[in-house]
């Protein structure tokens, strides 16, 4: 980069930056202080579901900070009572609890998981989680999560965790055969920090089946793949099935930090008054953002454009990199894509960030895109003729 690199020297040193400073955005770009403009195809990590500087959103969410951006939870919402309808229309769930992030709807369906359990008499409920799986940072998310790499020097980590291969039916039963105290089964339905990996739909059809015999909850973390990304509402929509829980977050208020659970009839009753809550969760500005988001998705017809301009993209990476020696694997569905290389590739963030292409690298070596949903079958080939030579020269480096 020409300027100076951006330094913050107040800020906890937690995040291996760009050295770049974003100014503004507008649809699906953004420029940075110095005027130089990006292509947006990490939308925040999924969050940024209407793009940037929305025409119909803005207005709403100015409109709302100069009447209420917070009151408390002593208090009715009314737009939480609305977004929450709003949800379990589109999921066919029944009730739901507002947080702030992902994190803490991961965390709030792991309490539902444990009280579900001690309200059948076991002390000490176990919950299945996966390989490669990402859950959040806290204590608890953290020992749900299959990464030893983010786990390291934050021990003793929570017990009462049994992890399973994805996609192996016969894992899941032997690993919890005969186990009484088995409460739950709880998986991304396409796993984001892990690599962009899909649970397949005959998977999850078996896994429901699983918990429907067992009387386990059937989690589904949907903090990265729901709200639309995929083409449906749910990215386990595809499978035809209904979790009992379902944690969101991301995508839901299009930037503004909100997250929810939303639960089926199994879950709908387990939390009472003094079981769980949060200062933050369901505030006027949040659920408003909520609301809005999905009004506008479905006034501009955004899960159609998520699953046509996705499958547009997809199509032309892999009729552009499939074959060149070190590329994998392309896999996701709609606007939630990886391409997997030989090897990592991590910097290719910084190279395409300087052709002006904002994405991410997870796993160490798989490229991840989850632009925003507003994004054009143009754009979309804007990403593909920035980012294909980038691959194709670093592989070449590489061999």
């Amino acid at each position: 980069m020409s300027n100076a690199a951006p330094v913050e020297p107040h800020v906890m040193n937690t995040y291996g930056r760009l050295p770049i400073a974003l100014s503004h955005g507008h649809g699906c770009r953004v420029w940075d202080v110095n005027g130089k403009e990006y292509l947006d195809a990490l939308g925040g990590i999924a969050v940024n579901t209407l793009g940037h500087a929305h025409p119909k959103l803005v207005p709403a969410l100015q409109e709302q900070i100069a009447k209420l951006i917070h009151t408390s939870n002593y208090y009715y919402t009314p737009n939480a009572e609305r977004l929450a309808a709003m949800l379990c229309e589109r999921s066919g769930l029944d009730k739901v609890f507002f947080c702030s992030s992902g994190l803490e709807a991961n965390e709030a369906a792991l309490k539902l998981a444990r009280k579900f359990g001690h309200d059948k008499g076991i002390d000490k409920p176990e919950i299945v989680v996966y390989e490669k799986a990402f859950h959040g940072r806290s204590i608890a998310t953290l020992s749900a999560t299959g990464n030893p790499k983010v786990q390291a020097g934050f021990g003793p980590l929570v017990e009462g965790f049994i992890r399973v291969p994805l996609n192996d039916i016969e894992s899941i039963r032997k690993a919890t055969a005969g186990n009484p105290n088995v409460v739950a089964v709880f998986f991304e339905a396409i796993q984001g920090e892990g690599g962009v990996n899909p649970v397949d739909a005959d998977y999850m059809r078996e896994v429901r089946a699983l918990c429907d015999a067992n009387d386990w909850l059937l989690m589904i973390d949907e903090v990265q793949c729901g709200m639309g990304r995929t083409g449906k509402w749910f990215a386990h929509q595809w499978a035809g099935i209904q979790p009992d829980v379902m944690p969101l977050a991301k995508g839901l208020g299009s930037g503004v930090p909100i997250g929810a659970v939303v639960v089926g009839p199994k879950a709908a009753n387990i939390f009472q008054p003094g079981n769980h809550g949060t200062t933050f969760g369901g505030n006027p500005l949040a659920v408003r953002a909520g609301v809005e988001t999905i009004r506008i998705m479905e006034e501009d017809g955004l899960l159609e454009n998520a699953a046509k301009v996705g499958l547009h993209l997809q199509t032309a990476l892999i009729t552009q990199l499939m074959g060149v020696a070190g590329v994998k694997q392309v896999r996701g569905k709609g606007l939630m894509l990886g391409i997997e290389l030989d090897r990592p590739c991590g910097v290719l963030v910084n190279r395409c960030a300087e052709a002006g292409l904002l994405l991410s690298v997870t796993a160490d070596s798989v490229i991840r895109m989850v632009p925003p949903l507003i994004l054009s079958t143009a754009e979309a080939d804007e990403i593909v003729a920035k980012l294909v030579p980038l691959i194709k020269a670093f592989l070449a480096e590489q061999a």
